[in-house]
């Protein structure tokens, strides 16, 4: 199985900026999906973004316009930007690869993590 290691978390202010990066153990072109999801305290899972090898991406409505996701496959690296970050963004995000034919950041978040992930935490 691919390892990931997640980095880039950090705190902010509401309205601030930061780059997550997600650092793959192979070749992440041959990957057929990838994708964030995050855990705040006491919640859910979320799928935030994932993006499939053909392109095909998806955020979920709370993000979209802010978060952008993106791969890197020379440095076998997933990249999430987000930018005018909100006090509700606060949680632990992780990174998710799976193969096969469907891309979903929904069943993202019934993966095992494989990484220790990278906290956000967003001040108001």
């Amino acid at each position: 199985q691919v390892h990931l290691v997640e980095s880039g978390g950090g705190s902010v202010q509401a309205g601030g900026s930061l780059r997550l990066s997600c650092a793959a153990s192979e070749n992440i072109a041959d990957i057929y999906c990838m994708g964030w999801f995050r855990q705040a305290p006491g919640k859910e899972r979320e799928g935030v973004a994932a993006i499939a090898t053909h392109g095909w991406i998806d955020y979920v409505d709370s993000v979209k316009g802010r978060f952008t996701i993106s791969k890197d496959n020379a440095k076998n690296t997933l990249y999430l930007q987000m930018n005018s970050l909100k006090s509700e963004d606060t949680a632990t995000y992780y990174c998710a690869a799976k193969q096969g034919t469907s891309c979903s950041r929904i069943y993202l978040t019934s993966l095992p993590t494989r990484g220790q992930g990278t906290l956000v935490t967003v001040s108001s």
